[in-house]
């Protein structure tokens, strides 16, 4: 899988195939957005990589690679067209979307606890579930079904993305520039985001605090 997204980098449609991968993972969680992402920006570094561990053989660095700032600026723009789509779906969903969300335990915690932090005037919880699987797509359908405001919802999904784009770039071009251009540099990364990922989850299961009562 690593060499087939190591020579898709090589192409000019590594920014399409990246900026369609994160629009559409809002809906489809189990597509691999994130990992197209470290994988482009691993690349970008690659011509620049002089890892503490020496390589033996001199790793072939292809000569069109990624640009690393077009990459950011197309993974945040994606990301946060992409929660606004769910966004607007959720907000004119029918009888069928309500159904699909009262079945759910899950969505509807999510739900109640993304509109109690929007309506205090934090959005934290957009920000942290932008790194949770599926916690994207909670957050931005949950937003649109309790009708938030797009001025309580945008700024926050504006934050999550660039978070997003930013730490996932970071991993994929970091890691390489530290620990050379091979495998381990992208490997290490990945396991990074998901790890990223899983303490976002957590969080997100995690039940608010109670309130103190009044003495």
């Amino acid at each position: 899988m690593l060499e087939t997204l190591g020579s898709l980098t090589t192409s000019p449609w590594i920014y399409a195939v990246v900026a369609v991968s994160i629009l559409l993972d809002v809906f489809l969680p189990v597509l691999p957005s994130g990992v197209l992402v470290i994988t482009a920006a691993a690349a970008a570094a690659a011509a620049g990589a002089t890892g503490p561990v020496p390589v033996p053989v001199p790793v072939p660095v292809p000569e069109r690679v990624p640009d690393i700032m077009a990459l950011l600026v197309i993974a945040t723009t994606a990301s946060v067209l992409g929660d606004m789509a769910a966004y607007r779906l959720a907000r004119r969903g029918g009888a069928r979307l309500d159904r699909a969300i009262a079945r759910s335990r899950r969505l509807t915690r999510a739900h109640e606890r993304l509109g109690a932090a929007l309506a205090r005037g934090g959005g934290a919880l957009v920000v942290i579930a932008r790194f949770a699987p599926a916690g994207r797509s909670v957050v931005s359908l949950g937003a649109g079904k309790t009708h938030r405001k797009v001025k309580e919802f945008l700024p926050w999904s504006v934050l999550a993305g660039m978070a997003w784009a930013g730490y996932s770039v970071a991993l994929g071009y970091f890691g390489t520039q530290w620990l050379g251009a091979t495998w381990l540099g992208t490997a290490v990364s990945m396991i990074a985001l998901f790890a990223a990922g899983a303490l976002a989850a957590f969080l997100i299961r995690r039940p608010p605090p109670s309130p103190t009562p009044a003495r």
